[in-house]
C-alpha cells in the first residue's frame, strides 16, 4: 500500500498540509473537529468522565492555598472554582490572610464581565503605580491567549475607567510613569511588531491622546525579540530601564528617563541584571575578563551602580558555581540580595546584604534542603517591600505549604494545601541513568517501593531554555496515577538550567538531540533496574517537550507503549515562520540558514517519520488559542502520521491558551483524557474497565 510520507528530510519544503496552519480556515476547523471527536468517542468513555470530574473537584477546593502578592499594603488574588471558572480578582490584609477562612473584598467577577460584554475574557496581566495610587492596567485575554485587551481599572470604584487608557488586542503591556501616562511595550499598531509578534517600540502614551500619537521613545530592530521598559522607584528619583530583548538570552539595558533620554550600560550581552537603589547584581552566562580579572560563566558578581557608571570594575563575587552546584535565580528585597541555589538538586537559599563594607552572606534558615523550595518577595514591587518574603515548599508526596519569613524571624505557615492523594506505600527516591555519552543523568522516581518489573511508569522531562525541573506535588498525576499504584518519573535532561549554563548549552542547537538520548537513557535505566519494561512505559511532554516526545516516538519507539504530546513544537523547518517561533531561534538554531538545519533535521521528527516503522500509539493535543506555539505543528504531525497509517490521535479544544484549558474544568478534562489514553494504551488495569 503506497502511503504519502511527505515532507521528508530530503524534500523538507514539499508540505502537503499547510492548510492546517490557517488556524481558523474552514477546511483545518472541519480537521480539527472530526478529529478531535474521533479522540473523544475512543477514549472520553465513563471512566475519563469519572476522573475528570475528580480533578475538576480537586482544582475547585475551597481549602486550595490562595496564592496572593501584596501591592498598596493588601493582598491580591485571582481565585477560580466551580463557580466562578473564569476568577474572582480581590484582596485582603495578611491579618485576614492569616485565618482559616478569610474574608476578601470582590474587586472583579471576569465571569460576569464575560457574560455582559459576550467575550472569552480571563485576567492575565496588571499593572500599578508602586504606592498608594488606584489604577491598574489590566490585560484582558480571549480565552488565555498572550495578546491581551488593555484596560484602566480603578481599585477604589472597583470599575473600569470611563474614557481611560484603552487598547485593542496585542502582545504587550504598560508600565506607569505617573498617574496620566504609560510607558507602552505593545505590538499594537503598524510596524511596531517584531518578527516574533511582540514589541518592537516603547512609547509615551499620555491621557486623553490617541495611541498612534504616542511618540516613540526606544526602539529596537525588527529581527530583535522584543522592546521593554521597566519604571524603577527603588532610587531617590524615578528612573527608567529600557531594554532591547535581542534574543531570548541576550539583551542590552539602558538607564534612562521618559523623555527618552538614556545611556547604555556596558555589559556582555548574555548575563541576568538586577538593580535596586544603588546596588548592581549581575550573573554571567559566559566567562568574562574586565579590569584585568576573570570571571567563569554562572558566577554572580555585585558593584555599586554609581560606582560602575562613574567607571569602576571592581566587582565584588557573590556567588561562585560548581559542576552541580547552579544559581537558578535572585531578586532584591530592601537591602538584601535573595539567592535561590541547586546543590545537587537540593534547594539552598543563601541572603546576600551589600554595603561599602562588602557584601554580607549567610543561608536563609528554616527552609528543608529536600522536595522544592521555592522563595519569592511578598510584594509585588520592590520600593513597597519591607523584607518580607514568601516560600512554597513541597514534594511528589507532600502537599504544599506557603510560609511567610519576616526579616529577623524563621519560615511560619501561612496555608496548607489539602491532601489530594493517597501515598500510603510510596516513596520518593533519586537516581541516575547514563546516557550515550556517558554523562549522568539525574531522575525522580515516585511510586510503590521496590522494582516490580512491569510497573505502569508514567515518565516526563522538559530540557530547554534553562529551566530546571523540580519534583513538585502533582495533583492530577497522583489521584489518576500514584494512587492507582503507578509510578512517576521526573527526568533532568540537559537543556534545562539544573546545573547552570554547561547542562543548558548542552541541551541546546545541535545538542537538542543529545538532550532527547538522555530521556532514552532515563527510559533505558528504568528496564535495567527492574522496574518496568517498554510496552509498560508513558511518556509525556509539551511544547518544547513536544520536541521531545515526537523524538521519541521516531528515535526511540522501541522503549515506550504510548506518548501524550502536548501543545507541542514539532515542524523544525517552518517554526520560524509560525507564530512567535522566530524568538526562539537562539535555543534551536535557523532553518534558513543550511549549517543550522543540518542539525535541526536530526531532531525536526515532522520530516523524519517515516512509513514502516513501529511507532507507538500517540495522541496530539494543543489549543486553538495558543498564539505562543502554533496549533499548526499538533495538527500537521497527526495528519501525517495518520496518512502513513499510524495510530495517531488528535486533539484540540478552542481556547486554553499555551496551556490546557482557560478553567479548571476545561484543564481536568484535558489532563483526565490524555492519561486515560495512555493508561489504554499501556495495558492498564482500570482503563479499559469502561
Amino acid at each position: 500500500m503506497q502511503t504519502d510520507d511527505r515532507p521528508t528530510l530530503a524534500a523538507p519544503d514539499d508540505d502537503p498540509y499547510l492548510w492546517l496552519e490557517e488556524i481558523e480556515g474552514e477546511r483545518a476547523i472541519a480537521f480539527v473537529a472530526q478529529q478531535s471527536q474521533l479522540t473523544l468517542d475512543q477514549f472520553a468513555g465513563p471512566g475519563f468522565a469519572r476522573d475528570r470530574d475528580l480533578l475538576a473537584a480537586i482544582y475547585d477546593r475551597p481549602d486550595n492555598i490562595p496564592y496572593v502578592a501584596r501591592r498598596d499594603g493588601l493582598l491580591y488574588n485571582l481565585w477560580k472554582d466551580a463557580n466562578n471558572p473564569r476568577g474572582l480578582w480581590r484582596r485582603t490584609t495578611l491579618e485576614e490572610f492569616r485565618k482559616q477562612d478569610p474574608g476578601w473584598e470582590l474587586l472583579l467577577d471576569l465571569d460576569r464581565l464575560a457574560a455582559d460584554e459576550k467575550q472569552d475574557w480571563l485576567l492575565n496581566i496588571s499593572h500599578s503605580r508602586a504606592g498608594n495610587h488606584p489604577r491598574t492596567i489590566l490585560g484582558l485575554s480571549r480565552g488565555g491567549s498572550d495578546a491581551v485587551t488593555l484596560r484602566e481599572f480603578d481599585r477604589d470604584t472597583k470599575s473600569f475607567v470611563a474614557d481611560g487608557f484603552s487598547l485593542p488586542e496585542a502582545k504587550g503591556g504598560a508600565d506607569w510613569l505617573d498617574d496620566d501616562a504609560l510607558l507602552l511595550s505593545s505590538a499594537h499598531g503598524e510596524g511596531m511588531a517584531t518578527a516574533s509578534g511582540y514589541a518592537r517600540t516603547v512609547r509615551l502614551w499620555r491621557r486623553h491622546t490617541p495611541v498612534d500619537q504616542a511618540p516613540v521613545v526606544f526602539e529596537v530592530p525588527r529581527d530583535h525579540m522584543a522592546a521593554g521598559c521597566h519604571v524603577d522607584e527603588t532610587a531617590a528619583d524615578q528612573r527608567v530601564w529600557f531594554i532591547d530583548l535581542i534574543d531570548f538570552f541576550n539583551f542590552a539595558s539602558w538607564l534612562g528617563d521618559a523623555s527618552g533620554a538614556k545611556s547604555r550600560l556596558d555589559l556582555p550581552t548574555d548575563i541576568l541584571l538586577q538593580v535596586h537603589g544603588d546596588w548592581m547584581a549581575v550573573k554571567l552566562r559566559s566567562p568574562w575578563t574586565v579590569a584585568g580579572k576573570s570571571y567563569p560563566a554562572d558566577t554572580l558578581l555585585g558593584i555599586s551602580l554609581s560606582d560602575f557608571l562613574d567607571g569602576d570594575r571592581d566587582f565584588t563575587v557573590v556567588f561562585e558555581p560548581a559542576p552541580r552546584r547552579a544559581l537558578q535565580g535572585f531578586f532584591w528585597t530592601p537591602g538584601r540580595l535573595v539567592l535561590s541555589i541547586l546543590d545537587e538538586l537540593r534547594p539552598v537559599f543563601e541572603i546576600s546584604t551589600p554595603s561599602l563594607a562588602g557584601w554580607g552572606r549567610e543561608l536563609l534558615a528554616g527552609l528543608p534542603d529536600v522536595g522544592v523550595a521555592d522563595v519569592s518577595r511578598l510584594d509585588r514591587y520592590e520600593s513597597e517591600s519591607n523584607g518580607d518574603l514568601l516560600a512554597n515548599v513541597q514534594d511528589p508526596l507532600t502537599p504544599p505549604s506557603m510560609m511567610l519569613i519576616e526579616p529577623g524571624n524563621a519560615p511560619a505557615v501561612l496555608k496548607r494545601a489539602p491532601r489530594t492523594f493517597s501515598a500510603d506505600g510510596h516513596v520518593v527516591t533519586r537516581h541516575e541513568a547514563i546516557s550515550i555519552d556517558g554523562e549522568r543523568i539525574p531522575y525522580v522516581q515516585t511510586g510503590p517501593a521496590g522494582e516490580r518489573g512491569d510497573a505502569p511508569v508514567y515518565m516526563t522531562a522538559y530540557g530547554g531554555f534553562g529551566l530546571a525541573v523540580k519534583p513538585y506535588y502533582n495533583s492530577a498525576l497522583g489521584k489518576l496515577w500514584l494512587e492507582r499504584g503507578g509510578t512517576v518519573v521526573q527526568a533532568n535532561i540537559r537543556g534545562g538550567g539544573e546545573f547552570g549554563t554547561r547542562w543548558h548549552d548542552a541541551g541546546r542547537n545541535a545538542g537538542k538531540r543529545l538532550a532527547h538520548d538522555d530521556f532514552a537513557a532515563v527510559a533505558a535505566d528504568l528496564i535495567r533496574r527492574g522496574v518496568t519494561h517498554p510496552r509498560r512505559i508513558a511518556a509525556e511532554g509539551g511544547s518544547n517537550g513536544g520536541i521531545l516526545i515526537t523524538n521519541m516516538l521516531t528515535r526511540y519507539p522501541d522503549r515506550f507503549g504510548a506518548l501524550f504530546c502536548t501543545i507541542p513544537l514539532i515542524d523544525m523547518r517552518r517554526y520560524t515562520k509560525l507564530l512567535a517561533g522566530a524568538s526562539w531561534v537562539a535555543e534551536y538554531g535557523d532553518p534558513d540558514k543550511p549549517e543550522e538545519w543540518a542539525w535541526l533535521q536530526t531532531y525536526s521528527a515532522y520530516h523524519a517519520a517515516r512509513p514502516g516503522q513501529d511507532y507507538p500509539p500517540i495522541l496530539i493535543a494543543t489549543t486553538r488559542r495558543d498564539d505562543r506555539v502554533h496549533p499548526g505543528h499538533a495538527r500537521k504531525m497527526a495528519a501525517k502520521l495518520q496518512a502513513m497509517g499510524y495510530e495517531a490521535y488528535f486533539y484540540e479544544p478552542a481556547a486554553g491558551g499555551h496551556g490546557y484549558g482557560k478553567d479548571n474544568k476545561e484543564r481536568a478534562a484535558f489532563v483526565a483524557l490524555g492519561l486515560t489514553f495512555l493508561r489504554t494504551k499501556i495495558g492498564w488495569g482500570d482503563a479499559v474497565s469502561d
